[in-house]
């Protein structure tokens, strides 16, 4: 079948999306309203895309009844300053708290009983049990479409546990023992990341394209 996302609804685009482009991290950001209220709230519209200067982004839906920011979002376009934590099997159901519509002057820092450490550049906290977590600034704010906000973020410091850290000098990180774990299709399905394999980037050979070249000029 062909899907011309042009004409689909929302709805139908958003299933289209989270059920094919998995898995996906996780982004547990931890933000803090003008207020000082400290935010907590897990999205998977993430990824890295840069490293010079390192550069994440977020895709923040806005609250489809109000069409308003909901609390990460406006904390972040307010302050400027925002945290990834990445989330580990054993945070997952603290993560999964976090997601909850709580309202904007309760923090799911408390509500989810989360242990938090400071930051050193930015004024947000870390989640103290997250392998890694990114200390992050806003570089832009882009609103595309009705309902969603795009940020994009420098990483300005970086926290990851030593025991994940095989060769400091090298900085050789065990990927695999942080046990992460990601968004994959549909309400409620995650992925461990557990189970994968390895293929080294070849080398160009010219020769692969011989038989081709000659095929053509018959």
């Amino acid at each position: 079948m062909q899907f011309d996302m042009r004409a689909l609804p929302m709805g139908t685009r958003y299933k289209i999306i989270n059920s094919t482009i998995t898995p996906r991290p996780i982004a547990w950001i931890t933000s803090m309203s003008e207020a000082g209220v400290v935010n907590a709230a897990p999205y998977s519209f993430f990824n890295a895309v840069g490293a010079e200067p390192p550069l994440i982004v977020l895709g923040l839906l806005k609250d489809p009844a109000t069409r308003g920011l909901k609390n990460t979002a406006a904390n972040i376009i307010a302050t400027g300053e925002f945290v990834v934590n990445l989330v580990c099997e054993d945070d997952a159901e603290k993560m999964n708290q976090c997601s909850v519509d709580a309202p904007a002057n309760v923090s799911e820092i408390d509500y989810a009983g989360i242990e938090v450490e400071p930051s050193v550049v930015v004024a947000p906290p870390r989640i103290a049990s997250s392998p890694v977590s990114f200390e992050c600034r806003k570089v832009a704010a882009l609103d595309i479409g009705a309902l969603q906000t795009v940020v994009i973020g420098e990483v300005l410091m970086a926290h990851i546990h030593d025991e994940f850290i095989s060769d400091p000098k090298r900085v050789y990180l065990d990927t695999p023992a942080m046990k992460l774990i990601g968004r994959t299709h549909g309400g409620g399905w995650y992925v461990r990341n557990s189970d994968s394999f390895q293929m080294e980037r070849p080398l160009y050979d010219p020769t692969r394209l011989s038989g081709k070249e000659d095929a053509a000029a018959e």
